[in-house]
């Protein structure tokens, strides 16, 4: 089953990585530490909760105007 990751940068360093389709989350020093870890914590969640996926979730961007303190 493919699923998707998020990952973004940690601000303590490293990655936080992140399932949309189950929410999973965890995180790793490295990506590859991080997505290994996704990948345990999805699997074990999966487990106990099968998912039924109806499509693949769409990622896109968007730009906020930032307030000034």
């Amino acid at each position: 089953m493919e699923l998707s990751a998020v990952l973004t940068p940690a601000q303590e360093g490293g990655y936080v990585a992140f399932n949309p389709e189950t929410g999973t989350t965890t995180q790793g020093e490295t990506v590859e530490e991080a997505l290994a870890n996704l990948r345990e914590a999805t699997e074990l969640y999966l487990e106990e909760f099968p998912l039924s996926i109806f499509g693949r979730p769409l990622l896109t961007s968007f730009y906020v105007t930032a307030q000034h303190a």
